[in-house]
């Protein structure tokens, strides 16, 4: 198991990377910035406008370190993914599971468990905090939730279970709001949309999900697990199912309490948003680079896994996860145990 995954992260428009002996050379205008040893780099995000020589791309593809490009406000574009590791009998688990239905549902059931308990636990956190009513309308949406967790053993089929999770889900972003303590009107969240982002929670949420899907993605493959094959998402061509299953369960203790803490803090304000013709919003430079450096530090804290009884560094869960999730498939394990965050 690695000590911590290490993620670089470039946004500045018109960088160019670049292979200098055994580092990275980073460079702005020919202007020489930083330089960084290869071995304390695991995976590579670029935004926008940002250039990779073709030697530094063929070094890190022969050190299996994946390259991931992003839109310059975060749309994930393109993955460059090294060849596959793992015994290939895995991947064949993995694909017999995924044309078993009672093999798929049972792994459905348990990820979507894990991601109902997360944000029940999120949200009593942030009872414990909140001030005036809020606090019983989290803890009864926290209610609503672990009702719904009592019908997924009900589910006869994956789609009832993504019924109940989408129920569930309608219960968790109603109270979100009362979590925020810090510029609530501004930050107010009326509906979860995606593409394009129509306000500033949405579009902070955005880029955080898809900073944790890549980490995920990276989980999978260092595993030997294939990215694509998932269970709870339906299997779509160019979708990374298996790495967006492994990060339902993490969605609300990692990236949901990372923005809500930088907004209770002021870290993150009103001026750190962009608002375009058309309604729709973009994060500032600044802002982007403080979301990533707080997500970097979360991945530094430890966790006591619960089962393996062991402190191990957030960011190192999907690691385990994905193992787990692969000695499930391959017979080592009677049913995939999803993280439940303390």
């Amino acid at each position: 198991m690695r000590t911590l995954l290490n993620t670089l992260y470039i946004q500045t428009q018109g960088t160019y990377l670049h292979l200098d002996t055994d580092n990275i050379r980073v460079e702005v205008e020919r202007e020489h910035k930083a330089m960084i040893p290869l071995h304390h780099v695991e995976s590579v995000v670029v935004f926008g406008n940002v250039l990779l020589s073709p030697f530094l791309i063929h070094r890190l593809a022969r050190e299996h370190k994946p390259v991931t490009w992003l839109t310059e406000y975060g749309r994930f574009m393109a993955r460059a993914e090294t060849p596959v590791s793992g015994n290939v009998l895995l991947r064949v688990a993995q694909h017999g599971c995924a044309c078993d239905g009672a093999r798929t549902l049972a792994v459905a059931r348990f990820i979507a468990a894990g991601k109902l308990q997360n944000q029940k636990t999120t949200l009593l956190r942030s009872a414990r905090e909140a001030l005036g009513d809020d606090p019983e309308l989290l803890r009864q949406a926290a209610r609503d939730i672990n009702g719904q967790i009592g019908c997924l053993p009900l589910a006869k089929t994956v789609d009832e279970v993504r019924g109940i999770e989408g129920t569930a889900a309608r219960a968790y972003w109603e109270v979100f709001p009362l979590m925020l303590r810090a510029n609530r009107d501004f930050f107010w969240l009326t509906e979860r949309t995606r593409r394009p982002a129509r306000d500033a929670i949405n579009a902070t949420l955005n880029f955080a999900y898809t900073v944790l899907a890549n980490d995920c993605a990276s989980a999978c493959q260092a595993v030997g697990l294939d990215p694509q094959v998932g269970f709870l998402h339906a299997l779509r061509p160019g979708r990374s199912s298996l790495a967006l299953d492994l990060m339902e369960e993490l969605r609300a203790v990692v990236a949901d309490r990372a923005i809500i803490t930088l907004i209770n803090r002021q870290q993150l304000t009103p001026r750190d948003f962009v608002l375009h013709e058309g309604n729709t919003v973009t994060i500032k430079d600044e802002a982007r680079k403080l979301i990533l450096t707080h997500l970097t530090e979360r991945r530094k804290e430890e966790v006591t896994h619960p089962l393996t009884a062991r402190k191990t560094p957030l960011g190192l869960v999907p690691h385990v996860q994905a193992r787990l999730l692969a000695q499930h498939l391959r017979g080592d394990r009677a049913h995939y145990p999803p993280y439940l965050h303390r």
